[in-house]
């Protein structure tokens, strides 16, 4: 693992820490106040029957650090999603219940509410499709959904706050509903980048001659993460391998062209987000840009857009630097995602 990974993971568990024990009767975060879409961001869809309200986003944050919805109460969802890391993991796979190891690299949560699919190989339309994979998942957490919602309908908290967000006791409805509003809220959107795109400041020189290199036609790097979220989120094949042991998009299709074809992410805070690829093979950025600069494996499905780049290391070095102008510190340092026990 990157030391500096490993440091800034040990520091943020430190304030974590120190935030657990504060005094009681810490004002806690005005959830009303938590679909904040960041300045320059078109407002996103929300399901007419799952729109934002402070309780359904109360609800759906306790639920994302409830160990109760796995199978033997060991994890959460957020066990897999540091909000340190943008809600990603530092592992190239994460581990479920009973040290199950998963078979794919955890992705970032972040302006979730415009992507138009989910999962890897973008199988499923919706959030509230996705937060029930990994409930259910064997090597996550392992549990039944209806076994779920029977455990947290034991507690009357639970039973009260399920009835102010939907009107109904905790269910399978309310549990993916209510953990699709939160996770739905994540909006960042308040990077170095961001910045020097509203005007208010300018990139370093190394990031500055890295956005330059980004978005021209000699690389081509915006051709596939383009726009302000830096993907379009197509399915791709980028050369990874020549041999895929995941099949990708073919697992859904049957189809041979599809093998290798994984949901493009988006490039928001990916200085935090190492390891890197659908399998978590790449530990570091570096290794990332020396992958496209070499222009990948040459795979019967490789996309056209990836071929030999011929950048210089300088040049990597300051592709790097501009990747890194992406990190939005204010959305992974947000009081309001954390541990809402936190604020007991």
């Amino acid at each position: 693992m990157n030391p500096m990974r490993v440091a800034i993971f040990l520091l943020l568990g430190l304030l974590c820490c120190t935030s657990a024990c504060a005094p009681s009767g810490q004002p806690a975060p005005d959830p009303g106040a938590m679909w904040a879409v960041p300045a320059g961001f078109p407002e996103p869809p929300q399901p007419e029957d799952n729109r934002f309200t402070p309780q359904r986003w109360m609800l759906g944050r306790a639920l994302f650090y409830e160990k109760a919805l796995s199978r033997d109460s060991s994890i959460a969802c957020a066990s897999c999603h540091y909000a340190a890391f943008a809600f990603s993991d530092i592992h190239p796979v994460s581990l479920g219940v009973e040290g199950r190891p998963g078979s794919r690299n955890t992705p970032p949560l972040a302006n979730l509410a415009y992507h138009p699919h989910f999962m890897r190989e973008g199988g499923l339309a919706t959030l509230e499709q996705q937060v029930a994979v990994p409930i259910q998942e064997h090597a996550e957490m392992d549990f039944n959904m209806v076994e779920a919602a029977e455990r947290l309908a034991a507690d009357p908290a639970y039973r009260q706050a399920a009835l102010d967000a939907y009107g109904r006791q905790p269910d399978p409805f309310v549990l993916t509903r209510a953990l699709a509003v939160f996770e739905r809220s994540l909006f960042s959107g308040a990077s170095a980048y961001d910045a020097w795109t509203a005007g208010y400041a300018e990139l370093p020189p190394s990031a500055e001659r890295g956005r330059i290199l980004f978005f021209s036609e000699r690389t081509g790097c915006a051709s596939c993460h383009g726009g302000f979220l830096f993907s379009q989120f197509e399915l791709l094949n980028n050369g990874l391998y020549m041999d895929y042991a995941d099949p990708g998009l073919e697992r859904l299709t049957n189809r041979p062209e599809d093998r290798g074809r994984f949901k493009v992410p988006s490039l928001r805070n990916v200085g935090l987000t190492a390891p890197y690829m659908h399998d978590g093979s790449l530990p570091d950025i570096q290794a990332v840009l020396a992958h496209y600069n070499a222009g990948g494996k040459e795979h019967a499905n490789q996309d056209a857009r990836v071929r030999p780049l011929d950048l210089s290391q300088a040049e990597l070095d300051d592709l790097e630097a501009f990747l890194h102008s992406l990190t939005d510190w204010a959305f992974v340092s947000e009081p309001a995602f954390q541990n809402p026990k936190r604020e007991e």
